[in-house]
């Protein structure tokens, strides 16, 4: 470019007479007359030849224009692999290039709390976008002020200009720091609050839910989903902004430079439009499937990893490795063919900015020829040209990101307006002194949500009287946990009623209901932290229960003794889902952390099956003073536990084929009762002969 400018001004040396000003020549004959500047003298070009600072300086703006176009496609590369780790997408019925209403409106509704903060950045925006796009127009400036100053006013011309340059591009560089600034402040804030709202959400539905919905694509949803639309809000928003801040300033100022060199470089404009428009939808359909084959090999990965130790005691660590390894490469192949995509489009961008700035050198030399252009003039144009260039692969990729974010809420959007099933704190709340504790199941049907066709109680019918102990027996898939699930409201029957106290467990307000049953199940979950937090997790307000009221629980469920053999005693942490502790550890945590919690109903799922005879009698005999003047429903197939209680029920057939006292059912030879029990009589007496 600036051997070509050297060459056009040694051409138009040949036409110029020393010492002379350029003759001002018709508007009419011109397609851009010449204008003269008080900064820019209009003297003979030929007094002066460009210096070799200015060529190696010229040679380094061009540099540095093409390291930022590849830094821009660079960019757009690592967005896209960021992008990748997106959870799997719903479908949509909407166009692949139409911009969804509703989404843009749900994404404002994000940022309006953010609205002040996001209004000064878009401000701060214009301020150094016209600061930008100003510097190809002061840079021809200086250019022909070299050209056309005289010696004695050189000097004094080039150093006003330049410092007049200076404190334009430091407001420029301070308004664009105050920009991301902002714009970074805003973006957290508003992923903050989204993910608040979300994860809200979430703990709002019903346990069917998580029974349908895979734990690894709500994690995704909470992430990788919230981060990409605070991104769309924010960054890809202000970097969309500034790229049509920018094309719209390049297209006036090449305009305002030659408007018949604009006019002929811009007519590459329309089929290069055409293409990103074709591009964007290609783009958004690869990425879609991407994301969806990117969620089945996450969602494999975390349950394998979450169930390590299933796999090394199966010795299936190459098998899933292969698994995986199928997975990873059907995304290999998605993203080469993105890839291949991604290569086409943006290598026929490339050649037309190529073209364009050939069309630039071409037409511009004629208007230098013809004295319709300075060398300052088309040094600026090009400029110009670059940023125009660079500015509509920023606008691609605004609109390439903002299609994916709109992917994104859609799956949000999904979640966000789901309404639970039923509230999880609306309803009736009753007085501490109206609730006994009466439970009765009237004709109970039910089927877990995702097992319609197979259901776990029909016409299901028990009544437990307030203060009594009900044990629960019977064959393994009966439904003796499933009791619990319905009493806690996780699932509603699907006909039939259950009444606590003669209160429909519908008309309660679930929040209320649940602060007042203590549960211990089978299978206790604990989390990763301390055993102190665990067992404070169970009062109504944890952040309020003292150490000694901690202790105390623990104690009763003979847990002290344990806990305190650790270095850390009861701040030590128990890992994730309690795997630093054993069984039977475990489940006495969860007693204790029951006991804190004191609920006038209790629920015990096999709470003793973990322990071993000695910790057995000892919790047993805690279990029954907790028991006194609260209603308890026991599951359980120890004879130990079953003796204690006051009546016993026997589920079978999906209804309750039993129900009475201990010694009345086992005195019936017949019954179901009966033949559990002697099944159980027999591995005991089969285990002390052992021992014999």
């Amino acid at each position: 470019v600036n051997m070509f400018l050297l060459k056009m001004t040694s051409i138009n040396r040949g036409r110029l007479v020393s010492g002379k000003r350029f003759e001002p020549v018709a508007r009419s004959s011109l397609s851009h007359p010449r204008r003269c500047n008080s900064l820019v003298p209009c003297v003979p070009l030929r007094q002066f030849t460009i210096p070799p600072h200015l060529l190696r300086n010229s040679w380094t703006a061009t540099v540095h224009f093409a390291n930022y176009s590849s830094s821009t496609d660079s960019k757009q590369a690592t967005q896209q692999e960021v992008d990748s780790n997106d959870l799997q997408s719903t479908e949509t019925k909407q166009s692949p290039t139409r911009i969804p209403t509703e989404d843009v409106k749900r994404i404002l509704q994000l940022a309006h709390p953010e609205r002040l903060r996001l209004s000064a950045a878009v401000g701060f925006l214009m301020v150094s976008s016209a600061v930008t796009m100003s510097a190809p127009f002061f840079l021809g400036q200086v250019i022909d002020t070299i050209y056309t100053s005289s010696s004695e006013d050189f000097s004094a011309s080039l150093r006003s200009l330049c410092i007049m340059l200076s404190g334009v591009f430091l407001c420029g560089g301070a308004a664009n720091a105050a920009r991301v600034y902002l714009m970074q402040i805003s973006g957290q804030q508003i992923v903050r609050n989204l993910r608040v709202f979300l994860f809200s959400s979430i703990l709002r539905q019903e346990v069917g839910f998580f029974d349908k919905t895979r734990t690894g694509e709500l994690i995704n949803r909470l992430s990788a989903d919230t981060a990409l639309i605070g991104r769309s809000v924010t960054d890809n928003l202000s970097d969309g902004l500034r790229a049509i801040a920018q094309a719209t300033a390049g297209v006036s100022m090449m305009f305002y430079v030659s408007p018949s060199l604009a006019a002929f470089v811009l007519l590459i404009v329309p089929p290069m439009a055409g293409l990103a428009v074709i591009y964007g939808r290609y783009l958004r359909s690869i990425s879609k499937r991407t994301q969806d084959s990117l969620a089945e090999a996450t969602q494999l990965a975390e349950e394998r990893i979450s169930n390590m130790r299933t796999v090394r005691a199966f010795g299936k660590e190459l098998t899933e490795v292969a698994k995986y390894t199928e997975k990873a490469n059907y995304v290999l192949h998605l993203a080469k063919q993105e890839a291949v995509l991604r290569a086409g489009f943006f290598g026929a961008t490339g050649l037309s900015g190529n073209i364009i700035i050939l069309s630039v050198l071409y037409k511009g030399g004629l208007l230098m020829a013809s004295e319709h252009m300075t060398v300052g003039e088309l040094s600026s144009f090009l400029m110009y040209a670059f940023w125009v260039g660079i500015s509509i692969a920023g606008m691609s990729s605004f609109y390439s990101e903002l299609m994916k974010g709109f992917g994104a809420g859609a799956r949000l959007w999904e979640l966000l307006d789901r309404k639970p099933e039923f509230p999880l704190n609306e309803g009736i709340v009753l007085r501490p002194e109206q609730l006994k504790g009466q439970l009765e199941f009237q004709n109970v049907s039910f089927a877990y949500p995702t097992r319609i066709d197979a259901p776990i109680f029909q016409d299901l019918s028990l009544s437990v009287p307030a203060g009594s102990v009900m044990a629960v027996v019977g064959p393994s898939g009966s439904g003796k946990s499933t009791l619990v699930s319905l009493l806690l409201r996780l699932y509603d029957p699907v006909a039939g009623v259950i009444t606590i106290d003669g209160h429909d467990v519908r008309d309660l307000n679930p929040y209320w209901l649940r602060s007042h049953i203590g549960t211990v199940s089978q299978e206790p979950v604990l989390f990763s932290c301390s055993i102190a937090e665990n067992i404070a997790y169970g009062a109504p307000d944890s952040g309020t229960v003292t150490v000694q009221e901690i202790h105390r629980a623990a104690q009763i469920a003979n847990a002290y003794e344990f806990v305190r053999g650790f270095p850390k005693g009861f701040d030590t942490v128990v890992g994730e889902k309690g795997v630093l502790l054993s069984g039977g550890q475990k489940q006495r945590i969860a007693i204790a952390r029951a006991l804190l919690k004191n609920p006038k109903i209790l629920l015990l799922d096999e709470a003793t099956s973990a322990l071993d005879a000695e910790n057995e009698f000892l919790v047993q005999e805690a279990l029954e003073r907790l028991m006194d003047g609260r209603t308890v429903l026991i599951i359980a197939h120890r004879l130990s536990t079953i003796q204690n209680a006051d009546a016993v029920a026997v589920l079978d057939q999906r209804r309750v084929v039993e129900c009475g006292q201990h010694a009345q059912l086992l005195g019936n030879r017949q019954g179901l009762f009966r033949k559990l029990m002697e099944k159980q009589a027999f591995l005991q007496e089969g285990q002390k002969q052992a021992l014999r």
